[in-house]
This record gives structure tokens, sequence and C-alpha cells, in this order.
């Protein structure tokens, strides 16, 4: 396929400069003939901060990009800054991908389709009668809608913030009346494990720039299924305690993978080859890309 429009695109977010998303987003582009340039805008690096979203936006988009993808920690605070949203991304008050078109600034959010399919992917038989998710963010909303989307019967939301983690069970809730969604403590996290068929982490604990483990390796059991949306490292801290423990495991890559097909679906018109996406992305890890300090876009 030829496509003589040549793309700009842009990762904003901060700590971003390592991202193996823009070189996944070119080989594919590079695969199908498309002329297409894409580079991290990282806020820690040009010294920006990042409550100035709205004027990274304007820049961007007088210097002719065609879009954005939008990461940590901007993927909320950049709907005050759009001139339509996608009902997907409204209804979960997130935003990783933005379109700068001639009737102004869309919002998408591929996080929750991103992550939706690669759990089908990756776990398909997977029990969700009762599932545990670490993190309240911007990632976390769209992992958490994506989850009751799939059937999880009983959501529990569980966040060093407990104002965060009740207003997203909340919202959720009302979105999602025939699931029941709660919230706990961390200090609780031994008493709901101990009921859940899973665990779905979206908290930074894990990446480059944060490691560890985000709970008790001993909490972990052999029935629980695990998910983590940290892509780089794939093989996370908590991942491995967890196959240590005999469970099933789902690396962050899937969704990192599954989301830029999505975004780069939205910013070409094309749809793009998944198993080529993610051979691509395999071939960047294979090759030692320094560590990227990210979350999933």
């Amino acid at each position: 396929m030829n496509d003589s429009h040549p793309y700009l695109v842009g990762l904003i977010g901060t700590g971003v400069l390592p991202s193996l998303t823009p070189p996944m987003h070119m080989a594919e582009a590079r695969a199908l003939g498309l002329a297409y340039v894409y580079r991290p805008l990282d806020l820690t690096a040009l010294g920006i901060d990042p409550a100035r979203i709205g004027e990274v936006l304007a820049w961007a988009e007088r210097l002719g990009y065609d879009a954005v993808n939008v990461t940590h920690p901007c993927k909320q605070s950049v709907l005050a800054h759009l001139d339509r949203i996608d009902p997907v991304a409204a209804a979960l008050g997130a935003v990783n991908t933005v379109l700068f078109t001639s009737t102004g600034r869309v919002g998408h959010n591929t996080d929750t389709t991103g992550f939706a399919a690669a759990f089908t992917d990756g776990l398909p038989d997977a029990a969700t009668r009762h599932v545990v998710q670490l993190g309240a963010g911007g990632a976390g909303s769209a992992v958490a809608d994506a989850l009751l989307r799939l059937g999880t019967a009983h959501l529990t939301v569980v966040d060093l913030d407990a104002a965060r983690a009740r207003t997203l069970a909340d919202d959720l809730g009302a979105r999602h009346p025939l699931s029941v969604v709660d919230t706990a403590s961390p200090a609780d996290l031994a008493a709901v494990l101990s009921d859940a068929d899973g665990l779905v982490h979206c908290t930074p604990v894990g990446m480059a720039e944060h490691p560890g483990l985000p709970l008790d390796a001993q909490l972990l059991r052999p029935e629980l299924w695990v998910a983590d949306i940290v892509y780089r490292p794939l093989d996370t801290e908590l991942l491995l305690a967890a196959r240590e423990r005999g469970c099933r495991t789902l690396s962050g890559g899937r969704m990192a993978v599954h989301q830029a097909v999505d975004a780069f679906a939205l910013i070409t018109g094309t749809r793009p080859d998944p198993d080529r996406m993610t051979a691509h992305f395999l071939d960047l890890v294979a090759a030692d890309a320094p560590l990227s300090p990210a979350l999933p876009l």
C-alpha cells in the first residue's frame, strides 16, 4: 500500500524518551509503505511542567503534527484542552490519543480496547467472577472498564488514594449496573485476594524508575491469575513472583501492542497487522532496547 501523506506523530509524557511505542509504529508504517515519523516529546527532558499540556498540544498542532499519543501524567488533564472526545474516552475520563483534524482536536482512548484485546488473547478462559485491581489512575480507569465489559462480575479497586478509588468505583458502578464494583484499602489486600480469581496491576511500581513489588508476594497463590500493564521490563518483579507461585500471567506487552494497533488505525485510517506489530515489539525487546519508564499509552 502507498499513501502520499507524510504522518508526523508525537508521544507526550514524562520520561518517554526510551519508549518502544515510536519505533513500533514506524516499523509498521514502513511495512505498509507509509511515510511516518513518530517522536517522543518528553516533558521532563524539555523542562516543561505537565500542567502545561494545553500549551504543548497547541505547539504540536501549529508545528503540523497529525496526532499525539498522551501518557502519564497527562491522560486525564488533557481532556480540558480537546474539542471533541470519543464517547468511550469521555466515559472513562482519560484520553491517550489526540487527533488534530480540520474541525478540532479529537480525543480517544485505546488503552481500554488494547487491554480487552490483550486479555482475550493472553488469558482467554480466565475466570472473572472476582477481580482485584491495583491502581485507579488514567490507565487503571481504562483497564477496569475493559474488565467489566469482558464480564467481570465483581471488581475491587485498590489505591493508596482512597478517594480516587471510590470515585472510580462509583463511576464504574453507574455505567455497569450488572456488576459489583467496590473498593478496599491496601491493608485489606490479604482478605480481598483470598476470594479473587485474578489480580490486575495498574500502578507505576515495577517500571524502570519505580522498581519493586506492589504487594507482598506471599499474597499470591497458584489459583490466581496475574496481569501487569507495565511493559518494560516485560518480566516485572510482580510477574516473576507470580510465576514462581504457579500463577498464570499476562505481561503488559500485549496491551502495549494492541493499544498501538488501535492508535495507528485512528491516526492513519489504515488497520495495521497485529501479528506483525507484535513481531516488531518483540524484536525491539530482543534488541535490548533501553527500559522504558512509561506505562502503556
